[in-house]
């Protein structure tokens, strides 16, 4: 399915990165990575529900339920983008209704962003979110140990800031609904996840600002400036310079997906993201898409096929289902109901 890239190589030549790759079809008699046992054509169920209520308006979630297996299914967190400062938990529906049908259990969430908003309310909010997946496993009939993000442009940057920070101080106090009903906050509960999707992220916001005022994309830079007001606070959430520096918390495993004809964002940006995270020995893997504009992936087409088929292979490769994790939904909410922190008795 892949073959390697020459073009654009040298810049990741000294990284030994091995997985920058070009998604192309695969040829005449070969073979596709293999699918999960469960892939589904019927049907994918959705259904709202509230996780959170920010300054008294409610904030919902769509969940996209497999349409085969049992579960408790891996989940990824749906994470939109819109310069942090528009769009809403729809914009990924395409591609989580097929990630669903593959055996995925999707949950596409609304957040705080700006103008009303800013830095870092949305990220603590995702943070809110993956504690919220967690109480709620059960219920949700989801696997509280296989829990990742994915997010696309700026939503991409606010899955990475939660990954690699996910239990800092701004990324605590924000409310959920538990089993019960009750709105409350749970920060004894971890926000870590198993892995991360960026698609087309934003992942510096201060070079990506700078890019869009020199290429005047000024709806780019008015939804940036709105919601981290300053390049101090876009500074402060580069994902780069805080993996680079140390600072992270936890690098999960990071699957990128960059479009070959994408002007809002700059590769050499994403080339920074990867060789940062590969300094710090963290798992990266790279699937460049020629050709693609910014966001092909919320519409049908051979690419997005094959971009689904990479992420669905990445998530199952990387957490892949044991027998074990099915009693993990009980004992989260027994920690919760208890107010015991995880791995306490």
């Amino acid at each position: 399915m892949f073959k390697t890239l020459a073009r654009s190589l040298w810049p990741l030549a000294a990284l030994g990165l091995s997985a920058f790759l070009t998604a192309t079809p695969p040829a005449a008699g070969q073979q596709r990575p293999p699918q999960p046992a469960f892939k589904s054509e019927e049907p994918v169920a959705s259904t709202d529900r509230v996780w959170t209520k920010a300054e008294g308006q409610d904030l919902s979630a769509t969940i996209y339920r497999p349409a085969s297996g049992s579960g408790p299914f891996p989940v990824l967190i749906d994470v939109h983008g819109g310069a942090w400062s528009s769009g809403d938990r729809k914009a990924g529906r395409h591609y989580d209704l097929e990630l669903a049908r593959r055996g995925i259990m999707v949950i596409a969430v609304d957040f705080r962003q700006a103008p009303a908003f800013q830095h870092p309310a949305s990220s603590a909010d995702i943070a809110a979110a993956v504690r919220w997946v967690r109480l709620n496993a059960a219920s949700l009939n989801a696997d509280p140990d296989r829990i990742g993000l994915i997010g696309s442009s700026s939503g991409g940057h606010l899955a990475l800031l939660e990954a690699v920070r996910p239990n800092t101080s701004d990324h605590k106090g924000v409310a959920v609904f538990g089993p019960d009903g009750r709105l409350a906050t749970y920060d004894h509960l971890d926000a870590s996840v198993s892995l991360v999707i960026a698609l087309w992220p934003v992942s510096d916001p201060a070079y990506r600002y700078r890019y869009a005022r020199r290429a005047g994309l000024e709806r780019l830079t008015a939804g940036t400036l709105s919601y981290f007001r300053d390049e101090a606070a876009m500074w402060d959430a580069s994902v780069p310079r805080i993996v680079i520096s140390g600072e992270a918390a936890r690098l999960p495993p990071l699957l990128v997906i960059q479009p070959g004809e994408d002007s809002n964002i700059p590769q050499e940006m994403t080339f920074d993201l990867l060789k940062a995270w590969q300094a710090r020995d963290g798992v990266v893997e790279y699937a460049f898409f020629p050709g693609q504009p910014h966001a092909f992936g919320h519409s049908p087409s051979e690419a997005t096929a094959r971009m689904i088929d990479v992420v669905s292979n990445f998530v199952f490769r990387t957490i892949p289902w044991s027998p074990a994790s099915a009693g993990g939904a009980d004992k989260v909410l027994t920690d919760a109901a208890s107010g015991a922190r995880p791995g306490q008795q």
